[in-house]
């Protein structure tokens, strides 16, 4: 009995390790969030800071890209693991050129990652592959996407398949293989995209 206590224990401590869901509550209004590494793919100059939302999930702060660049990125570097899910709330604020908020996982480096994006301007959910620097497009679908409410973007992966979920309906089910080593998860944008995120959650298998 007491061996089998241990072990439900010991399993419980476990997922929780494997998962989390982070807020930005204890960062520093201004500043890049703690923990993360904030940069872009390509030219022009990022902004991600910590900035106060009253509307957002979390009822506090958020993470929000106000710069412009190619493709924005900030990322989780200390959470690496081949399959799992990556999971955000966002809420795309204003853009001329583009109205994204994405997902990225199994990234390398700020060339190399997958990633999924909605775009408020287009209305549709895609997935894509960055290697070396350039995005090749996998799959767009159709959808809504609010400008100035929040969203929910989710990526469940596992091999070669890749899921992707806007608001709890899933869009794209797709089979790649650019991509299999572990790598880090986080967030992305792109162009001119003003995007808020929070509540960021992650793990390593399925939830």
């Amino acid at each position: 009995m007491k061996r089998r206590l241990l072990c439900v224990a010991l399993c419980g401590l476990t997922l929780h390790v494997m998962a989390e869901t982070k807020t930005f509550a204890a960062d520093v209004v201004g500043q890049p969030p703690a923990g993360w590494t904030c940069g872009a793919t390509g030219r022009g100059t990022p902004k991600w800071s910590i900035e106060s939302d009253p509307t957002a999930p979390s009822k506090g702060k958020v993470l929000r890209q106000s710069g412009a660049a190619t493709f924005p990125w900030c990322v989780r570097t200390d959470a690496q693991f081949v399959d799992g899910w990556v999971e955000v709330k966002f809420k795309p604020i204003s853009g001329k050129e583009d109205q994204a908020g994405g997902v990225v996982w199994r990234w390398q480096d700020g060339d190399n990652y997958y990633v999924a994006r909605a775009n408020a301007l287009e209305n549709n959910v895609s997935l894509y592959y960055t290697a070396h620097g350039v995005r090749k497009t996998l799959k767009y679908v159709d959808a809504p996407v609010a400008r100035g409410e929040w969203h929910t973007l989710r990526v469940d992966f596992a091999g070669p398949k890749i899921g992707v979920l806007l608001d709890g309906k899933r869009y794209i089910d797709f089979d790649d293989g650019h991509i299999t080593a572990a790598g880090a998860v986080g967030v992305w944008t792109k162009a001119d995209s003003v995007t808020a995120f929070d509540e960021f959650g992650f793990g390593a298998g399925t939830r």
